[in-house]
């Protein structure tokens, strides 16, 4: 595979993203960013640990949807996601009547 085929095989990849995120963002609440991912979810919970070592963040996602080209499974829709990490997470509440792009 050339890397002109594999841009062109990602970019194919985000766009089908793209249109799925657009269909399905009106029944979310929050978008969530993180370092290595992109979620859709409908309920949000956020613990910061600050103690004598580093300060991180722990979230714990509700009924979400995933913005990952390279997930295994076809799947994008989980119950559940718990996520750890140390860098910056953005989480957006999405106003009513106005989610779609």
């Amino acid at each position: 595979m050339s890397t002109d085929d594999l841009g062109r095989y990602e970019a194919e990849i985000e766009h089908q993203l793209f249109k799925e995120y657009r269909d399905v963002s009106p029944t979310f609440h929050y978008v969530v960013e993180t370092e290595r991912r992109f979620y859709l979810a409908n309920s949000v919970e956020r613990t910061v640990h600050a103690g004598p070592g580093r300060t991180y963040v722990e979230l714990e996602l509700k009924d979400a949807w995933v913005w990952d080209m390279y997930r295994q499974t076809k799947t994008r829709f989980v119950s559940s996601v718990r996520i750890v990490t140390f860098k910056d997470v953005n989480i957006e509440e999405l106003p009513r009547g106005d989610l779609g792009m």
